[in-house]
């Protein structure tokens, strides 16, 4: 099963990568009351490492609040 999520793993990100570096032509991007002009490459790996970095907040938020108190601390 290891071995399995580990190919997985690899070939989600290999796709990532490649969908990143097909994606090239600048980009007009609204945030707030700025307006900025990227690659689309670097809003899409944007995206994806703050989706990633709230995905594993959150799944640690969960894994805190399920653990038992300790009696005696």
């Amino acid at each position: 099963m290891e071995r399995f999520k580990l190919i997985a793993t690899t070939v989600l990100a290999l796709l990532g990568v490649v969908i990143i570096l097909q994606n090239t032509e600048p980009v007009e991007t609204k945030l707030l009351f700025l307006s900025i002009t990227m690659p689309r490459a670097f809003l899409l790996m944007g995206t994806t490492l703050i989706g990633f970095a709230l995905g594993v907040l959150v799944s640690l938020f969960f894994k805190r609040k399920d653990k038992p108190a300790k009696i005696g601390q």
